[in-house]
């Protein structure tokens, strides 16, 4: 029989409305292929059919899959979809529909001998892992106009795992989380909800203003940073393996204009 391919929106309402028209087909889970736009690998003698992300749909499966497996395993299929790997979309559907076969007991994503769970397992521990990094060296720069803003450009689809722990944090903040790679920001208004806005920010980098207490704590935090440095113990190695370059870019300490270094 031939195989279909659903080409889905890169997104976890985009992936989990293609889980849900590939049940509609009611066809054999092996004949079936899910494929987020952004993957350009396509197969022969295969039929491809596009899916419009439908909230109500994706909805649907999110409630079977936290009822069905519980809130760990849809924790981690939740990670898997926001990572950046181009082969999650397949790897969840076959997950979700392994899990729904029957053919598991217990917890789903310990059943590690299917290469499909295997796969959502990596990612999803790959995503927490950046996730994790980030929660720390994520950096907020309070603007003129008192907001803080923080850039940054993950491997993983972050923002919105991370929100939920800022905004705990900075309830009485107004501030912005910022995806350049993927150019969209996370808005917190103080004591409110926080939400989505699809695009590029107002203004452009340059022409950010910080406010005075900013940039002085900016200047103060990067002469501090020189200062405990002990060069005689410096070990650039073992630097770059806790703190990726990719990191330092967007934090106070590293930036070019300030001239620090840590030890």
């Amino acid at each position: 029989m031939q195989e279909t391919v659903l080409l889905c929106e890169d997104s976890i309402e985009g992936i989990l409305t293609g889980v849900y028209e590939a049940y509609v087909l009611r066809r054999d889970p092996r004949q079936i292929h899910l494929q987020t736009a952004e993957e350009e690998n396509y197969r022969l003698f295969t039929e491809y059919q596009t899916v419009q992300a439908d909230f109500d749909k994706s909805e649907k499966v999110l409630r079977t899959i936290y009822r069905r497996f519980g809130m760990k395993t849809y924790a981690q299929i939740c990670q898997a979809m926001l990572s950046y790997d181009t082969q999650k979309a397949d790897a969840v559907y076959h997950t979700i529909a392994a899990g729904l076969s029957g053919n598991y007991r217990g917890d789903l994503m310990e059943h590690l001998s299917n290469r499909y769970v295997h796969k959502v397992f990596e990612l999803s521990r790959h995503t927490w892992g950046e996730y994790d990094h980030m929660r720390g060296f994520l950096r907020f720069q309070e603007l003129k106009n008192q907001v803080l803003l923080a850039r940054y450009s993950p491997k993983n689809d972050l923002t919105t795992m991370l929100m939920p722990h800022f905004a705990d944090r900075f309830p009485k903040e107004n501030f912005v989380i910022y995806d350049e790679q993927r150019m969209y920001y996370a808005v917190h208004p103080k004591d409110k909800q926080w939400y989505l806005v699809r695009g590029e920010l107002p203004f452009e980098k340059d022409e950010e203003e910080y406010s005075q207490d900013e940039a002085l704590y900016q200047l103060l935090y990067s002469h501090f940073c020189k200062s405990i440095a002990i060069t005689e113990r410096k070990n650039l190695y073992l630097q770059r393996n806790m703190l990726p370059l990719r990191f330092r870019k967007y934090m106070t300490e590293f930036a070019p204009n300030k001239g620090a270094s840590f030890g």
